[in-house]
């Protein structure tokens, strides 16, 4: 049996160049039960994005700005799910968290760029609403096809550079004691841990790229939504407000359900020393599975024209004139 495989009471016969995720620790038993609901939302990930995808490219009358970045935001969640679930559901149904080093840095470089990309169209997203609210007459010329592509661009280029360095930094550190990764991926703090020697520059290192994100992200977002509020209570119709208010609902939805396990995750993990571990890891997860999972179903629910175009979609096939209640 090669070295890599090989097991014992406490894993130190790991190849050096192999890392063993252990799952969740402390909740070995549970691990084939907390699979099922990772298949849901799993599958919903797959279902309700690729749904988003084929409903706004199929459909002419979704080609807005709003949608677009919707597109990206699928894409994105997409991308994040296949990074992490295949590999978490072997853990949980098989234990099989053998990583190789490379492999190991790769999933974490993806993971948390995908976030960051995430977070990147978020902000944007905020940007589409605060001009359709506050600049409705200049919305089409502000947010054109080739400015949505450069946010795109931008969305991708300040993820992938931002967490480029994390992987350089890791690999200058050697790892003389234990090869074992408490965790159900290789988070860049849990992976950092298991160092020896200096690991400063990678707590800064992260920690830098992680305010950057969500601190500049989350106070951007906050500004446009205290400029929309303000343009809001300046109308004079009751009627209006609400309409200008319920254009937002869904991104405000959406940045509560991607925002909240980040912030929960980011700070338990850095200042929750008395916190459990599995908590840590579960926070974690809730954090790169739910927000996937999530956020078509709110979209698909409380975006009239999504709504709609879907239902027209699954009854097509059936020629059926089925209209969508307001």
């Amino acid at each position: 049996m090669p070295r890599a495989f090989v097991q014992s009471p406490n894993h130190t016969n790991l190849d050096p160049s192999v890392f063993l995720l252990l799952g969740i620790p402390g909740l070995e038993q549970f691990h084939l039960w907390l699979s099922l609901p990772v298949c849901c939302l799993g599958t919903a990930t797959i279902v309700g994005n690729i749904t988003i995808l084929v409903v706004v490219a199929t459909e002419p009358a979704l080609h807005k700005p709003v949608y677009l970045f919707l597109c990206m935001l699928s894409t994105i969640d997409l991308a994040a799910s296949f990074s992490t679930v295949p590999k978490l559901l072997a853990i949980l149904w098989c234990g099989a968290g053998h990583i190789s080093a490379s492999a190991c840095l790769a999933q974490m470089f993806f993971i948390h760029a995908f976030c960051m990309m995430e977070s990147t169209v978020l902000l944007a997203m905020a940007f589409d609403r605060y001009v359709a609210i506050c600049h409705p007459l200049r919305y089409a010329t502000i947010l054109t096809d080739t400015i949505i592509a450069r946010i795109g661009v931008v969305a991708m280029v300040r993820g992938s550079m931002l967490m480029l360095p994390c992987p350089f930094l890791i690999g200058r550190l050697s790892f003389c004691q234990s090869h074992v990764i408490p965790h159900t991926y290789c988070e860049h703090m849990a992976v950092v841990k298991l160092a020896c020697g200096d690991t400063r520059p990678n707590r800064v290192y992260g920690l830098t790229a992680a305010l950057l994100v969500i601190g500049v992200d989350l106070f951007c977002i906050g500004l446009s939504y205290v400029f929309i509020a303000r343009a809001v209570l300046r109308l004079s119709s009751h009627e209006a407000r609400s309409k200008a208010l319920g254009t937002c609902g869904s991104h405000v939805c959406v940045i509560l359900i991607s925002y909240t396990p980040a912030l929960f995750s980011f700070f338990t993990h850095r200042f929750g020393h008395h916190v459990p571990l599995h908590i840590h890891i579960l926070l974690a997860n809730v954090y790169l599975l739910f927000p996937p999972a999530l956020n078509p179903m709110v979209y698909g629910v409380k975006t009239k024209e999504i709504r709609e175009r879907v239902i027209r979609v699954f009854h097509r096939g059936q020629g059926t004139g089925f209209k969508v209640p307001e």
